[in-house]
């Protein structure tokens, strides 16, 4: 049972029963990235102070400029991971390919891949906006003992067994999911625990607010436009308040508490979409769907979409429940 203030630690060793697989290795997995969280967490609140903010000089797979925080965020959690030998796999926003681990041990047993994005909206950094780190599991579908192939990594959203993401604001939380809720740890840097703080998060079915970036009003559908109209009516509970970040994490992290609906489709300079299928919508849908929210392309659910990239972009519709079935409607109807 979920107590307020209880440690994650208490929380995870409480509830690793749910888990089907129960048998201490995802346990060890989340501890992992809570470690490798605190780590970021540090580097992230001394921007500013020393040098590293700003760009590093180098272009990620994905064609971005990488900052010198996504390098850091990078290496801390893949050396993290690696160090205590519980993954066979690392997929990263950053990297080209895959990582295979193989360990110490000959016969390497580790069952679980990990897909990330280190530092989602690090160009905020900058401008000390919040950003995030944004992780998804998978077990390998590849027997264990042998190396891990793309196979493992192509999962659809639905074969997650956990997913969750760690914001870096005016606090920091990790919130995650293991199929059974979602709920949110804040972190004490006084000593460094993090503590049930948002137990059993659910997004509210409606809301008023509407999270899209309008300057790209111009080269979206017709659908997602008229849906975009709709949202600024005068009508009973509108027009909707907007609120753009431009950090997935935070824009969804606040639409979960107040209800609301984010918004990345496709459009004319973005034939595919921008956000990552991978490292960002499933996710990010996983914990969504998890809190009785809705995730979609516009059509289908992202959860049931079949990967056939590492690094695929996909249009992505997220939140309440209510707002994201509109948002469709929207889209069945004007394309």
């Amino acid at each position: 049972m979920a107590r307020k203030n209880q440690t994650l630690g208490e929380f995870i060793i409480e509830n690793q029963a749910e888990f089907k697989y129960s048998s201490g290795e995802l346990s060890r997995l989340i501890n992992s990235i809570r470690l490798a969280a605190k780590v970021v967490n540090h580097q992230v609140n001394k921007a500013g102070l020393v040098d590293i903010v700003g760009a590093a000089g180098e272009t990620n797979i994905q064609g971005e400029d990488q900052q010198k925080l996504d390098v850091i965020a990078n290496e801390t959690f893949i050396s993290t991971l690696k160090n205590r030998e519980i993954v066979c796999g690392i997929g990263s926003e950053e990297n080209d390919d895959f990582i295979t681990i193989e360990g110490h041990k000959e016969d390497n047993q580790n069952k679980y891949v990990v897909l990330m994005d280190p530092l989602d909206g690090s160009s905020n950094i900058d401008v000390n906006v919040s950003v995030g780190t944004i992780f998804s599991i998978y077990r390998r579908v590849t027997p264990p003992g042998t190396p891990v192939t793309m196979e493992d990594f192509l999962q659809p959203g639905r074969n997650q067994v956990a997913a969750g993401y760690i914001i870096y604001g005016t606090s920091t939380m990790l919130v995650y999911t293991t199929g059974h809720g979602v709920n949110g740890f804040t972190l004490n840097p006084a000593i460094g625990t993090f503590y049930l703080s948002h137990p059993n998060m659910q997004f509210p079915k409606d809301g008023t607010i509407y999270s899209v970036n309008e300057g790209n009003y111009t080269h979206f559908p017709l659908g997602v436009k008229k849906y975009i109209k709709y949202c600024q009516e005068e009508s009973e509970n509108r027009p909707y308040t907007s609120r753009y970040i431009g950090s997935l994490v935070s824009d969804i992290h606040r639409n979960m508490i107040k209800g609301g609906i984010y918004l990345y489709p496709k459009s004319s300079l973005n034939a595919n979409g921008k956000l990552r299928l991978l490292y960002e919508c499933n996710p990010m849908a996983f914990i969504t769907e998890q809190a009785g929210g809705k995730a979609s392309d516009g059509y289908t659910s992202i959860l049931d979409l079949k990967p056939t990239a590492l690094h695929q972009r996909v249009p992505f519709i997220c939140g309440s429940q209510h707002m994201v079935e509109k948002a469709e409607a929207f889209m069945a109807e004007f394309g």
